[in-house]
């Protein structure tokens, strides 16, 4: 397994936990680098560092840009950056803006079932009022039994055609990438087996994300499994990127990782981390599938 982990989320998004209380779980979990990702929000990232400057624990500023892309919504991990730099804070605050008035419409769409009640449900389960998303309503809809879990809540409401789902705009990928990079970090493509495209869409994506600057694409995800992890890493080495490893850690209980440790990436991987850390070498699998 590998010490690293570029991909976790807390109460600042939409995870569960505080900051520093995903930090002190990561670092009990051996992870030796680390990056707190919160979708469009910077705002942990002081917290998070002084508590892992505090365990000995290396810590690089992160952040999970929302985008759309096409009739496609792309998220985009940026990794190392100035958490002060402007122009990234600027558009950071507009992405959020947004979210508001989405929830309000997802709101009315599913009282339209007869669900009420629910946008007070989702916003007491988001401690940063700006940040209120499709986890916080489907938090809502497993407390009062309308669904088990997290993936059912997904499945049923919150995806392209259901009831819960409203089409918005995000930022530009251009944007995005920008931001991260003018604020002198890495953009990184993240989870992209998630994505509900077919090869060739993919390979425009990575030709296009390529052109605009983005340097490189997680392999290793909590949302991969052992096909995605090849299929990624053929595609990395062809395209000439970075290859990343993030858990995505929200909350226990509600994904398959828990934040701190990563399964290796396939030999051949060039570590996106060796940025930061360049001692800290994958060990590596051989086949390209998960191991450890």
């Amino acid at each position: 397994m590998t010490p690293v982990d570029l991909h976790c989320h807390s109460n600042i998004s939409d995870g569960l936990l505080p900051p520093d209380e995903v930090v002190r779980k990561a670092h009990a979990r051996g992870c030796q680098l680390f990056a707190l990702t919160d979708h469009d929000d910077t705002r942990g990232l002081a917290l998070a560092k002084a508590t892992a400057d505090a365990l000995g624990m290396a810590f690089i500023n992160g952040v999970e840009i929302s985008v759309s892309w096409g009739k496609h919504t792309l998220h985009v991990v940026g990794l190392g950056f100035d958490a002060e730099n402007p122009a990234l804070l600027d558009g950071l605050a507009y992405v959020r803006s947004g979210r508001v008035e989405r929830a309000e419409r997802m709101a009315a769409a599913l009282e339209k079932l007869g669900i009420e009640g629910i946008l007070e449900g989702a916003r007491a389960h988001a401690d940063n009022p700006e940040m209120i998303s499709r986890s916080h309503f489907a938090r809502f809809l497993i407390e009062t039994g309308r669904c088990k879990d997290m993936k059912s809540v997904f499945k049923k409401f919150m995806v392209r055609g259901k009831p819960g789902f409203v089409e918005h705009e995000w930022a530009r990928l251009h944007d995005a990438i920008d931001w991260i990079r003018g604020a002198g970090g890495v953009a990184v493509l993240a989870h992209p087996g998630r994505y509900d495209m077919g090869n060739e869409t993919m390979r425009v994506l990575l030709t296009e994300f390529k052109r605009l600057g983005g340097e490189a694409i997680e392999v290793v995800s909590g949302s991969h499994g052992h096909a995605d992890v090849g299929r990624f890493n053929h595609l990395a080495k062809e395209f000439g990127y970075l290859c990343s490893s993030g858990s995505d850690y929200h909350a226990t209980g509600e994904g398959a990782r828990e934040p701190g440790l990563n399964a290796d990436l396939p030999i051949g991987c060039e570590p996106v981390w060796t940025r930061w850390a360049p001692d800290l070498k994958p060990v590596g699998s051989p086949s390209g599938d998960l191991v450890g």
